[in-house]
């Protein structure tokens, strides 16, 4: 969910990656529906494992449940590491009501921080 807020909120603007410290291969459906409901389609995309981007460059790395914290390695390359805590709602695997509803509150959680980060850092820009 937070590589494709990202992207729409960032445009061509920044570059974004995302990566897990335990990907599962795929994107849970609860974070498909929550994001369709934005009229962003996450159905093609993959979960991606971290070990795709050691070595890279990073402005930022942010870690957004405590298990990657703990589990994410050191980027040496990284202007600002960030955690922003959120709840998985792939942990409500039996309850789809309250799966969504964390989804929908973990979407609108990461949105408000992502637009907030890009207006703080305006990639150089001002605004009119």
């Amino acid at each position: 969910m937070a590589e494709a807020l990202a992207q729409k909120l960032g445009g061509s603007d920044w570059e974004i990656c995302s990566a897990g410290s335990r990907p599962a291969g795929y994107i849970h459906r609860y974070a498909i529906a929550a994001m369709a409901e934005l009229g962003i389609d996450l159905s093609s995309r993959r979960s991606k494992g971290i070990t795709e981007f050691l070595g890279g460059s990073f402005d930022y790395v942010i870690t957004v449940c405590d298990g990657a914290k703990e589990d994410c390695p050191v980027f040496p390359n990284a202007g600002t590491m960030l955690h922003w805590p959120t709840d998985d709602p792939a942990s409500m695997r039996d309850d789809p009501e309250a799966g969504m509803a964390v989804a929908r509150r973990v979407r609108g959680e990461l949105e408000e921080k992502l637009a907030t980060l890009m207006r703080q850092d305006a990639r150089g820009k001002t605004e009119a």
